[in-house]
């Protein structure tokens, strides 16, 4: 038993880790519940931070609690200091003083660990539903004290208007915008254009001055939340596996669309859909 304990444990052993800071979203279809489910179905192990407590519903926030800063940042180092982490993301921070703790604590993650860590700074400042979700103020702080930190930033083109301060309505202005962010925050940028009208949802990297397309067909007729999360937690487990980040982004891109299209779908009480992405086959 002893023996078979042993190949147990090394097998753990080799499992890539990887570490999510984010919200907790009580209809389990976004936050650290989504990027925790990613983890698992692309074989890397998660752990998780939680920035703030969100009651929701796909559709709909009703309310959001933060916790503390510092139980933030003890949660960070006390991961960081014990487990061989691979790759980090940020996803809902609330605050300017959470966004600041953890900016503190993910800064001195190369020395406590003794590597370089990818981390994937999902920009989360709006929900799907059009909620806010990070305090006006505290887009300043992201810009100064988390965004210098990041291997990639994944905005939306909501994010993406909110951090230049314009509008971003058609292909040839995402083109300009991205690549105004990825000179102003000298940092590979991940533009998630699937806001935009057409048949296909197109997403474009910025990164070394080129641009690469990522296209999927895009999925209609399904209403849920979460897709952010779940893309940029899929692009974290493939850095964590040891992927460059051109071929995470692709397989990520092919893991949220089929897991918008295999959607679950349950009916309220009141006669509403409540749809969600199924992270699993």
């Amino acid at each position: 038993m002893a023996k078979q304990d042993g190949r147990r444990l090394e097998s753990a052993a080799t499992v890539p880790v990887a570490l999510t800071i984010a919200g907790s979203d009580s209809s389990a279809g976004a936050g650290i519940q989504a990027d925790l489910k990613t983890f698992s179905a692309l074989g890397v192990y998660g752990l998780n931070a939680v920035t703030c407590i969100v009651a929701e519903i796909p559709g709909k926030v009703s309310q959001i609690e933060p916790v503390s800063a510092g139980i933030v940042r003890e949660q960070i180092e006390v991961l960081v200091k014990n487990f061989r982490i691979s790759a980090i993301k940020t996803g809902l921070l609330c605050s300017a003083e959470i966004i600041s703790a953890v900016a503190k604590a993910i800064g001195g993650t190369d020395r406590m660990s003794g590597q370089r860590i990818p981390i994937v700074i999902d920009p989360v400042i709006v929900a799907t539903s059009g909620d806010p979700l990070l305090e006006p103020a505290a887009i300043e702080d992201y810009e100064k004290e988390l965004i210098p930190l990041a291997t990639l930033i994944t905005p939306n083109l909501d994010e993406a208007e909110r951090l230049l301060g314009t509008e971003i309505k058609d292909r040839q202005s995402m083109h300009r915008a991205g690549k105004e962010l990825e000179i102003e925050f000298g940092t590979a940028i991940l533009l998630k254009g699937g806001h935009l009208r057409g048949g296909d949802a197109v997403d474009l990297l910025f990164i070394d001055r080129k641009v690469v397309e990522f296209s999927a067909p895009f999925v209609r007729g399904v209403a849920t939340h979460g897709t952010g999360c779940t893309y940029s937690a899929a692009i974290t487990a493939g850095l964590a596996s040891g992927l460059s980040l051109e071929v995470a982004i692709g397989r990520a891109k092919k893991f949220v669309t089929e897991a918008i299209a295999r959607h679950f779908r349950w009916t309220s009480p009141s006669g509403k859909n409540l749809d969600a992405l199924r992270h699993w086959p």
